[in-house]
């Protein structure tokens, strides 16, 4: 992949959001003020549901400072790159749109907590009813 091609195009972005990298397995976006980074990062599918076949899937999570730690929290996964890029994508917009102070990471996560994610891969089966 060219160093100039990003998974989600410029223009898509909302305003003030950038890439701060990306690769084949992995992409992550993070917005000018904020000490929070969207991540999705593609992650063998040893812990899904064997029916669905899926040799991989893409966890989309949240990095963050906190004082002098660093920390990571899980927001979904998904079973496709391009559900990843909309879930990032997704992401940002609702930070975008709903968080007064983005250099906040406890109101960033709360806000990306309600984002509602398609395509989203089952951790294990359900027991039958």
């Amino acid at each position: 992949m060219p160093p100039d091609h990003h998974p989600i195009p410029w223009e898509q972005l909302p305003p003030e959001w950038g890439p701060t990298e990306h690769d084949d397995g992995r992409f992550a976006y993070r917005h000018r003020e904020s000490p929070t980074v969207l991540v999705a990062d593609r992650t063998a599918a040893a812990n899904s549901h064997p029916g669905f076949g899926l040799s991989c899937y893409w966890e989309l999570r949240c990095r963050y400072s906190l004082g002098d730690r660093s920390l990571s929290e899980a927001i979904a996964r998904v079973s496709t790159r391009s559900a990843a890029i909309e879930g990032v994508l997704e992401c940002m917009h609702c930070v975008h749109q709903s968080v007064e102070q983005p250099t906040d990471p406890i109101e960033v996560m709360n806000a990306l907590r309600d984002v509602s994610m398609s395509d989203v891969v089952p951790e294990q089966p359900s027991p039958p009813e």
